[in-house]
């Protein structure tokens, strides 16, 4: 039988030329780096070292130099983080890109919506802005992107290349496992960040997001690598976060700038989310002389008082801003404002003592240069926080390592679904031959097969059905493990020649 022969066929050269040998890895890939040791993982490039002004890191992938190389690159899709962090930008150059949560989706299918790009994904958070999407061609799609971030967000393309990196491919998933896992943020091991992560994932998902098959399944690796992180290692403990350092902060300059210690302080929280919360949570245990949450909605800061029964917290709505600014020690400014509420025109007239301003928020609550200039007004803004963490970071380094080797497996997991899409035409097509010469070499003995009762037939179509499925299996198992784009052509022609595709 034809189906007989060309199956043996394939069985045979699968053999030889589907043989399961570790494909060749090319020195200084980025597919290399998946299996180092912890400590060559640590020496992985950082993000103030991958500035768009500068030369292409090496791990990208290698320009094809045939017809058939280029035609095969083409095909592929290559997912890109392209962003800025407060290792490699301003706080000044941070909030001009800055997008509200309630825009990460609209600024998405925007953005997917440009030529070169097939998804895209929107993080935006205090101290990072990146977006991640899925091209063809990868090139095309940064000069797109970083062209749609000048126009619309009125910055020069100069200060977008002093500030942006860029990260392709391998380089760009593990990014996003680490983002995840706290390891890349200002406070590693800090948690809100694997939360804004999971809002990037469900937001892109969702059915008016621009996230398709790749960035869905990446994001969603990117989160449950998040977890294990957390769960996994003791990198979380110490309630670490932007919030907590801010507290260190104020507590470690409280007696320099206004003579006080924390017990003697009174503090004013603007806002009444999250950052608020843990703010409260850090300063509960200091002691400090009172707390008073000022915020837009009476039931935000009543309810977040709530949280914390054995404290007595003051609450206030905005209107009173500027009067218990003026009447406070420190005052924290973590609200969703888009421009400064606090400046040096409404301090000066409004400050009664000395005090501290610090700032958590991106887009800046606080103009900080002009609160300076306010006798008496210490401000701070959230880029201040980095002398405070440096111990914090040495502490930790041993379990970032710890982190990373988790991350490992969760790479590997994900690079091997996203190769296997390049083979999933080649698999169908396989399939389909396969499948018609069984159905003709049936139809063949229709005759002799009429006899056979519907059980009978059925019995046949399972064990045709079988044979085929379990001939195939080598040659497709393997063909899903080709991450070179030359072996996986190659095996291609070898499969298109034989079963004459």
């Amino acid at each position: 039988m034809q189906l007989i022969a060309g199956l043996v066929l394939l069985s045979a050269a699968s053999c030889a030329a589907f043989s399961p040998v570790a494909p060749l890895r090319i020195a200084g890939s980025s597919t290399a780096r998946l299996n180092v040791s912890p400590a060559r993982i640590a020496t992985r490039p950082m993000m103030a070292n991958l500035r768009m002004d500068m030369e292409i890191p090496k791990s990208l992938p290698i320009e094809p130099k045939t017809k058939e190389d280029k035609k095969a690159k083409q095909s592929e899709t290559r997912v890109v983080v392209l962003g800025l962090s407060h290792k490699t930008a301003s706080v000044e150059v941070r909030e001009k890109l800055a997008v509200q949560e309630h825009n990460w989706q609209s600024v998405g299918r925007a953005i997917a919506a440009l030529p070169s790009l097939k998804e895209a994904a929107v993080l935006s958070t205090c101290n990072r802005f990146e977006i991640y999407f899925v091209t063809n061609d990868v090139h095309a799609g940064i000069r797109e992107v970083t062209e749609y971030l000048s126009t619309t967000r009125g910055v020069s393309m100069k200060e977008l290349r002093n500030s942006l990196f860029m990260l392709s491919e391998d380089d760009a998933v593990w990014h996003a496992l680490r983002v995840a896992g706290g390891l890349d943020s200002l406070v590693i091991g800090e948690g809100q960040i694997l939360s804004q992560m999971k809002r990037c994932y469900e937001i892109a998902t969702e059915k008016q997001g621009a996230a398709g098959k790749v960035l869905t399944r990446m994001l969603n690796t990117a989160v449950s690598a998040g977890k294990r992180v957390r769960s996994e290692t003791g990198i979380a403990r110490g309630g670490v976060s932007i919030s907590s350092a801010a507290v260190e902060l104020v507590e470690k300059n409280c007696l320099q700038d206004l003579n006080l210690d924390m017990d003697q302080l009174d503090i004013c929280i603007l806002g009444a989310g999250k950052m608020a919360r843990l703010l409260v949570q850090h300063l509960l245990p200091r002691n400090v002389k009172s707390i008073t949450i000022v915020n837009r909605s009476q039931q935000g800061a009543d309810n977040l008082a709530s949280m914390f029964p054995e404290a007595t917290i003051k609450t206030a709505l905005m209107d009173s801003m500027l009067e218990l600014v003026g009447g406070s020690h420190v005052t924290f400014a973590c609200t969703g404002a888009m421009e400064p509420i606090l400046y040096q025109e409404n301090l000066e007239g409004a400050m009664r003592r000395d005090a501290m301003l610090v700032d958590i928020s991106v887009p800046r609550n606080i103009d900080d240069v002009g609160a300076n200039k306010v006798e008496g007004v210490r401000a701070y803004n959230v880029d201040d926080l980095k002398a405070v963490v440096a111990a914090n970071q040495a502490r930790r380094q041993r379990l970032v390592l710890e982190a990373e080797e988790l991350l490992q497996d969760e790479m590997k997991s994900f690079k091997g679904w996203h190769q296997s899409l390049g083979t999933v035409p080649m698999i169908t097509k396989l399939q389909s031959r396969a499948n018609k010469i069984r159905r003709e070499e049936l139809l063949k003995y229709e005759r002799k097969l009429s006899g056979l009762s519907a059980q009978e037939r059925e019995t046949v179509e399972r064990l045709t059905k079988g044979i085929v499925a379990k001939l195939l299996h080598g040659p497709m198992s393997h063909l899903r493990t080709v991450d070179d784009v030359s072996d996986r052509q190659s095996t291609v022609k070898s499969l298109e020649a034989m079963f004459r595709l």
